[in-house]
């Protein structure tokens, strides 16, 4: 393998990757190196490309190799092996937002017990979340043990965990089920793991040869296919979209009309913007600001780590983890998730 190799793909062509070779990156004074360990890859990373030019997820990587090509971001653990920046040292290990690379070189700044904030000049106008790096020994949802799920899922599961409490904190605006697309997804069934017996039914929509797996989960009261929308009865409901799919919306609007009370696109899959057409799209940064004044920001962390540890205990008997080493399994992972070949259940985690 060689000393340091950056992953990137054709931003207008998913499916037709590269691997740039080259020398191992110095940092400068003020700068430390990242060798990148351990990754996921999911639906997600390409969610991350596919919005990477109206969300500036490009931006955070410069492939530096010609405009069209991106380097898709991903989630992971990264060890410090070279350090010329104050209160960061060799040998830490840190959680945050890495590229599909050997290596990354980070400006940390608000250096603290808990991590660190990359200040690199490339990501100043970028979103705040993406940019902190948070040091092992000093984060609440930490385990070692956990390693594989939280490459995996916390990602996800933060966005689960906000869009759960925001429909929570609405009182599920008065819905009697709450119906969810793309129900096999990771980031729909945490959310509904987290609604699960909060009060309203909760239904999950899912293509036809998802539903055995889906309903196994126990996250949901009832599992239809998309073909069966048909047959939902409610008196209202709340659909909360991650799927994009037109199709579904106007199926669900034809069946319920007013009793439809709210339409909220989360995300989206399938490659398919969905914003557009929904009623109101969630964004977690928001519930997450409105949290932070409720609770503090310890308050906050404190109530993610417990509902992570309740949901990691679950979900690790729903995964099913695929270890990959290397750029050459990372390209052929890639390419099945764009082209839709990894089964729900999969987890691919890359050593990289």
């Amino acid at each position: 393998m060689p000393a340091s190799w950056t992953f990137a793909v054709l931003r207008d062509d998913l499916r037709k990757p590269t691997v740039v070779e080259g020398a191992t990156p110095v940092p400068d004074a003020g700068e430390a190196l990242l060798r990148v360990d351990r990754v996921g890859l999911t639906a997600n990373n390409v969610t991350y490309a596919v919005l990477g030019e109206s969300m500036r997820y490009w931006d955070f990587f410069p492939a530096g190799i010609g405009p069209e090509w991106g380097v898709p971001p991903l989630w992971g653990f990264a060890d410090v092996v070279e350090s010329a920046a104050p209160g960061v040292k060799v040998g830490q290990r840190f959680y945050g937002y890495l590229p599909a690379a050997s290596h990354l070189v980070v400006r940390p700044e608000r250096v603290d017990v808990s991590g660190f904030r990359d200040a690199s000049g490339h990501r100043a106008g970028l979103p705040s979340p993406y940019n902190a790096y948070r040091l092992t020994t000093g984060d609440r949802v930490y385990r070692e043990d956990h390693e594989d799920l939280l490459v995996l899922l916390r990602p996800l599961f933060f966005t689960s965990f906000m869009l759960a409490d925001q429909v929570a904190d609405n009182d599920f605006y008065g819905a009697e089920s709450v119906v969810f697309s793309s129900a096999s997804s990771k980031t729909a069934y945490a959310a509904a793991y987290e609604l699960r017996g909060r009060g309203p039914r909760l239904i999950g929509l899912t293509s036809s040869g998802n539903v055995a797996f889906t309903r196994s989960l126990g996250c949901y009261d009832e599992v239809l296919s998309y073909d069966e929308v048909d047959g939902l009865d409610a008196a209202s409901v709340v659909y909360l979209d991650l799927s994009g799919v037109p199709a579904t919306r106007s199926a669900l609007r034809e069946r319920f009309g007013d009793r439809l009370v709210r339409d909220i696109a989360v995300g989206l899959t399938n490659q398919v913007p969905n914003a557009e057409a929904a009623g109101e799209v969630f964004f977690a940064p928001v519930q997450m600001r409105k949290r932070r004044q409720d609770w503090g920001r310890d308050g906050l962390e404190d109530r993610f780590a417990a509902a992570w540890q309740r949901f990691a205990a679950a979900a690790g008997e729903w995964i099913e983890v695929r270890a990959g080493v290397g750029p050459d399994d990372l390209r052929r992972v890639w390419l099945d998730l764009v082209d839709g070949k990894v089964a729900a259940r999969q987890g691919h985690v890359m050593r990289l």
